[in-house]
Formats: structure tokens, C-alpha cells, sequence
């Protein structure tokens, strides 16, 4: 087979129509001067595809080519051999093994020089499947986040006199900064992150007490216990994360933020660091930001057929406010990205000012508040005008002056949306006017108020219906002889046996038409105000979970822990 003459390259790809004779000339004009394989100068011309190029490749080596691979048939025992950053780099990843040789996905068959290391690393033959550099990576990563070591087996190094000699190794800050990656407290923080990433938590807290140092993790918004560190490797391990995150390790008295920019498994994750000292200690708490927008759809936050038609209307609109409410870690910020997601186009001129910016939008300038330098929401916002903006996003309006500029935007021919931390949706009214704003300005700007909060998701792969009892149908506002079933989750292993994965969003919209004017303008207060909303089919918090429990998607616990203060 080695004799027998192949086909050029060129030749194939003209056959296959995929570029002309004069596009080969000129790459072989440039792989006279710069060197390398046509293909890849092809690639790089933007003449050519990867799967175009990948193919022919195929057809000249005669080996197979396939477009996905089954993460299934990947042999951990096989990858346990490759370090992950030289299959990443050479994009080849071992699959199986087939008789006294091994199956090999790579997307570069004419890396000799590479191809000769992986033969030395996996000591045998090789048989070569050509896959594309996009599924190469997508399965490398999915391969190696299985194989990674928990925290716990991390720690687990650290014992017996080990432990002594690590602590005064690198219990000063000066020590840590010469260590090496192979470092064990490096493994252990980095081992506590990529877990973190892997098991969808929001918040990781390291929390020191007399005699041993917690971990803990964050997840669906519950935390949950997931590490117990010795008390001696308590400076290290907290020295550790602040130099990450570019803090002061010599200041243990006052409290320090600070941030951390991390890539694992291919995705960008921001990491807010926020450091305070307690009694036994240095105490941080990180908050996990993925960069990545993708999950930014109105379609997909949990709104109704009604409720999405809704938002659909009102971000449609030319001018107004858009308030959206409820606590901290509600979901606030994720449905106003998801409403700027959908009218992002380029003839819109998008403007934010966030505390902190959670996503990057792209197309959508967006401003980070920095108090330190006296950029703050309201100097922000009044720059923001001098832009020419079509829409303004206002991460939070905490104060009359930031409210004043926005109601201003609004009624200048602005779409602006923001934030409040009220109960429910007719609270932001009251807030307002707390704050000091006219209550014609309020109804003249104001367009509709958005309370929202977030259930957790009964796991898809445990969960069992049961008929609840008579009770039940009566706390979600259902008649007792009801006949829905409900559902919950036993737990399992999809689900860290919680029963639970993902959240959902349940959400109040209240419109603001004559009459609501006319209520906030003779400053009825929030309750009446509600009531006349929900006269004219505006659904609450609990009604709107009560469709959620009845649709299997989550329980009534979860429905009634975030809305209890809610009344029918």
C-alpha cells in the first residue's frame, strides 16, 4: 500500500468541485515562501472547509472518515496515557482497541512527528479514523472531565506527614507563588473548580472554622457540602485562590474582591471573588460566571405561551421601562439579557451598565460600574445618553438619581430596562415612590413590572408522578377533587441524588394600562394595585408555579419555599 501512487490532493479537491485551478496555483505560490501543507494553506485563505479538506485527505490516505464519535466507546484506559494538553494540541484522541491495534480519531493524519509520540505513549499500531477538530475537542473534554480527580481524592494527599511538610511548604504566600503546576494545593483548587464547573454550581464558598476549613458548593440554588479540608491547610488554600485572583495576600484584616478568568473544557468562565475576615479566618465566597450567551432565549426561561407573548410585545416597544423584580439570585439579570438577545440586531444601538457584566452580548456595548473610580450607575447612565442609544439596560436601580435618569431616558424616546428588589411586581411601584419619584413620572414611563423566581427542575431521569392529596391541590389555589398528578425525584446519579437539575423561572407580568395609571397616580398602594391587576387575568407568582408543578416540571415544595410570602 505504501507504493501505490495516491492521488494529489490538488486533483481531488478540483474533482470535487470544491476549488479551481487557479486557487491551487496560488497556494502553491504561497507554500513556496511560507512553507506547510496546501491543505492548511487552503484553510487558512478561507478557500476551503475543514470537512472539505478532511475528506479528501480520506480519499488520498484511503482511511476512514466519519463526521461524530460515540463518547461511549472512548476507552478511559487508552486516554489515561495521553495528557490532555498534548491531545488537545495535536487534536488526537485514542478510541478502542481492535485486535493488538488501536483506533485513533485525529484530525491531523499528517502529523508524522506527532503520530510517532502517540505510537511511543500508547505502545502499539495505530489505525487512523479522520474526525473533525471540532468533535476531536468536544469529546476530549467530555473524556477528561470524567477522568478528573474529585476534591475529595485530592485532598486525600494530603496526610500523614505529607501533611506537615506541605503545610510549611506552602503555607506562606511567598512559597506559593514558585510552585509549579504538578503543586498539590494546585490540584486541590483546580480540582475544586473544574468540580464546580461540572456540577452546574453558581457559588463556591470556602468557609474556615476552629478545627477544619468547608467547602462548599452552590448548585440550583441550595449549597451543599462537598469538601472537608484540614484547619493547617487553611492559609495555603485560601493564599492560593487570592493569588488567582490578583488580591492582596498580605491584607487578612480588611475585606477584598477580586476576579479570576478561567477556560475549562473549552468554556470561559469568570469567577468573582469576594473576600471577608470572619473569627477563624479568611472567608471567601466565588460566584461563577459563564461568558457564554448561548442559553440567552426568551423561548427557553420558563414563561408561559401567554407570558412569553407578553414579552415579546413589550420588547417590541419604541420607549418605556421595563422593571423586572425579586431577590438577589431570582434571574433577574438572565431574562433582561434574554429580552436584549431578541431584539439585537444592527440597527439597534444596544447600551448596558452592569454590576457585574454576567454575559458577554456581542453587538451590545456594555459598561462595567466601577465605584473606585466614580463610575456609577447614574454618571454611567448619563453618559450612556450621549451615545445615541436605541435600548439602555440598567443592571440595578438603587437610587432616586438612577431612577430619575432612567424614568428621563424612558420619556425621551428611550427603551430602558432594569431591576428592583421588591416581593412582586406591583412592590416596584411602592419602591418608587420610596425613592422619591413623582407618581406621574412612574405612570407616564412605566410599562409593566416583571416579578419573578426561580424552582428548581425535577430531575427528568427519576422522576415519579404520585397523586398528592387534597391539601396539596388546595396550597396551589386547585380544587380538592383535582385529578392532575404530580411529580417528584427520588434521586440519581444524573442528578447528585437531589432529585433536582436546572432551574426554571416562574414570572407575575403586570401590564400597566388607564386604570393602573390612574391607581398610582392617586397612590393606592401596592396590594390594591395588585388586585386590579389580577382582576383583568394577570397571573401571580404561585399561579404561574402551580402550572409548573401540574406540567411535572417542578414540585410543590419548590413552588411554595419561593413563594411564601405570595397570597391568592
Amino acid at each position: 500500500m505504501i507504493h501505490q501512487k495516491r492521488p494529489l490532493i490538488g486533483e481531488i479537491f478540483i474533482a470535487k468541485g470544491a476549488i479551481t485551478a487557479e486557487q491551487i496555483v496560488e497556494a502553491l505560490e504561497l507554500q513556496k515562501e511560507e512553507g506547510g501543507s496546501i491543505g492548511d494553506i487552503l484553510l487558512r485563505l478561507k478557500l476551503l472547509k475543514e470537512g472539505t479538506l478532511l475528506e479528501a485527505l480520506s480519499e488520498q490516505w484511503n482511511l476512514p472518515y466519519q463526521t461524530e464519535l460515540d463518547i461511549n466507546e472512548i476507552d478511559p484506559a487508552l486516554t489515561e496515557k495521553i495528557p490532555l494538553s498534548f491531545a488537545k494540541r495535536h487534536q488526537f484522541l485514542p478510541i478502542k482497541r481492535k485486535g493488538k491495534r488501536i483506533v485513533c480519531a485525529t484530525a491531523k493524519p499528517l502529523n508524522l512527528r506527532a503520530l510517532d509520540d502517540f505510537f511511543i505513549l500508547l505502545k502499539s499500531q495505530m489505525d487512523l479514523v479522520i474526525v473533525p477538530s471540532e468533535e476531536i475537542m468536544r469529546c476530549i473534554h467530555q473524556v477528561y472531565e470524567l477522568a478528573t480527580d474529585s476534591p475529595e481524592d485530592a485532598i486525600s494527599d494530603f496526610s500523614g506527614d505529607n501533611l506537615s511538610v506541605l503545610a510549611e511548604e506552602i503555607g506562606e504566600p511567598e512559597d506559593l507563588l514558585d510552585t509549579d503546576d504538578e503543586a498539590p494545593m494546585i490540584l486541590l483548587v483546580n480540582s475544586i473548580f473544574f468540580k464546580a464547573v461540572q456540577q452546574r454550581a453558581s457559588d463556591i464558598h470556602f468557609e474556615p472554622f476552629e478545627r477544619e476549613v468547608k467547602v462548599r458548593y452552590r448548585v440550583d440554588g441550595v449549597l451543599y457540602n462537598v469538601l472537608t479540608s484540614p484547619k493547617r491547610l487553611q492559609s495555603a488554600l485560601i493564599s492560593r485562590v487570592k493569588i488567582m485572583a490578583g488580591m492582596n495576600i498580605a491584607e487578612k484584616r480588611l475585606p477584598q474582591d477580586g476576579r479570576i478568568s478561567l477556560r475549562i473544557g473549552g468554556r470561559e468562565i469568570d469567577i468573582r471573588v469576594s473576600d471577608i475576615p470572619t473569627a477563624h479566618g479568611e472567608r471567601l465566597v466565588l460566584r461563577i460566571l459563564e461568558k457564554s450567551s448561548e442559553s440567552l432565549d426568551l423561548t427557553q426561561i420558563g414563561l408561559s405561551d401567554k407570558d412569553l407573548k407578553s414579552m415579546e410585545n413589550l420588547t417590541d416597544l419604541a420607549h418605556g421601562i421595563i422593571l423586572v423584580t425579586g431577590p438577589t439570585g431570582s434571574g433577574k439579570t438572565t431574562t433582561l439579557y434574554s429580552a436584549l438577545s431578541r431584539i439585537n440586531s444592527p440597527d439597534k444601538n444596544i447600551l448596558t451598565i452592569e454590576d457585574p457584566i454576567e454575559y458577554q452580548l456581542q453587538g451590545i456595548g456594555q459598561i462595567q460600574v466601577n465605584s473606585k473610580i466614580g463610575l456609577t450607575f447614574a454618571s454611567g447612565l448619563r453618559s450612556i445618553l450621549r451615545q445615541d442609544p436605541d435600548v439602555i439596560m440598567i443592571g440595578e436601580i438603587r437610587d432616586s438619581e438612577t431612577a430619575t435618569i432612567a424614568i428621563q431616558a424612558s420619556l425621551t424616546g428611550h427603551l430602558v430596562f432594569s431591576t428592583l428588589h421588591t416581593n412582586d411586581s406591583a412592590g416596584a411601584v411602592t419602591r418608587l415612590l420610596d425613592m422619591g419619584i413623582e407618581p406621574f413620572l412612574v405612570s407616564s414611563s412605566v410599562v409593566a413590572m416583571i416579578a419573578q423566581r426561580l424552582v428548581r427542575r425535577i430531575c427528568q431521569e427519576c422522576r415519579k408522578a404520585y397523586q398528592p392529596s387534597a391539601e396539596e391541590y388546595e396550597k396551589m389555589g386547585l380544587p380538592p377533587d383535582s385529578k392532575h398528578s404530580f411529580f417528584k425525584g427520588p434521586g440519581c446519579s444524573e442528578c447528585l441524588n437531589t432529585g433536582f437539575k436546572g432551574r426554571s423561572g416562574i414570572y407575575e407580568i403586570l401590564l400597566l394600562d388607564d386604570e393602573i395609571r390612574n391607581m398610582i397616580l392617586s397612590k393606592a398602594d401596592s396590594t390594591q394595585i395588585k388586585a386590579a391587576a389580577l382582576s383583568k387575568g394577570m397571573n401571580s407568582l404561585r399561579e404561574d408555579g402551580a402550572r409548573r408543578v401540574i406540567s411535572g416540571l417542578t414540585t410543590t415544595e419548590e413552588v411554595l419555599r419561593v413563594t411564601q410570602e405570595e397570597k391568592i
